[in-house]
């Protein structure tokens, strides 16, 4: 009776052992007497104890972070890099035979790439052309992690710590530059400003009428405004006898 209880155990470890189910997502990788056989799943998989053996791998994508860099940029500026990687295995094989840890590889890879491809860039593109710099990161840790089966999916460049004296130049430097746009759209306003008036003026000199309405709007303004100046408008040519006078009694002091 023993026995039999003893024999049954087994049987049921056995059978334990033999049976794996595997998710929508996970992939098994098998080895048959330490040879790759094939790779299984999702769902049921059925093993032959002591003789083949399976390695689970996940097709999710991973999101990495990638720990700070001290980077000296080309412009000779130490700054400190961190970014995200997104990847995810699309070669179950490869993964496994090709590399003994595909994550801590990834991640390896990712850190020695981020300090070399923004070495070559100047400050003023990494702050600036963040974009392109993550397309160009994608495409060359993309390359590297292909033969591990790695795809990459996106890389992000999410954080440039500046050195503080840094910071205050660059904050002058931006400073300025409001200061500049402003002084250039102060003059552009001026200079519309005057192109009108002395269009206007030209507009008046050839009629002459016009000079006259635009001194009634002018009264009209002003005496809708709550004020006790009251203005009197005066014909110009009620002046015309005495400016005549004066300029012949002028005449007549010089020629005699």
């Amino acid at each position: 009776m023993e026995g039999m209880l003893f024999g049954f155990f087994l049987v049921a470890i056995l059978l334990f052992s033999a049976v794996k189910i595997l998710r929508e997502y996970e992939r098994g990788v098998v080895f048959q007497l330490g040879r790759f056989w094939k790779v299984k799943g999702p769902g049921l998989i059925i093993l032959i104890p002591g003789i083949q053996k399976m390695v689970k791998v996940s097709l999710r994508t991973v999101v990495m972070d990638v720990p700070p860099q001290d980077i000296i940029t080309k412009d000779n500026v130490t700054v400190k890099v961190n970014a995200v990687i997104y990847f995810r295995v699309i070669d179950p094989r490869r993964a496994i035979i090709d590399v003994e840890n595909y994550l801590f590889a990834t991640s390896q890879l990712s850190q020695t790439t981020l300090r070399s491809v923004l070495g070559q860039s100047q400050l003023d593109e990494l702050l600036s052309n963040r974009e392109a710099i993550n397309s160009h990161l994608q495409r060359v840790i993309d390359e590297q992690t292909e033969p591990w089966g790695v795809k990459v999916i996106n890389v992000e460049v999410k954080n440039v710590d500046l050195p503080q004296e840094m910071q205050r130049a660059l904050a002058k430097q931006a400073e300025a530059e409001r200061e500049r746009r402003a002084k250039v759209i102060n003059a552009q306003g001026e200079f519309e400003a005057a192109q009108k008036t002395s269009e206007a003026a030209d507009i008046i000199g050839a009629h002459p009428p016009a000079l006259q309405l635009r001194f009634l709007q002018t009264m009209v303004d002003i005496s809708s405004d709550k004020s006790s100046t009251t203005f009197l408008p005066i014909p110009l040519e009620l002046f015309e006898p005495f400016r005549d006078a004066l300029t012949k009694k002028n005449k007549a002091d010089e020629a005699g």
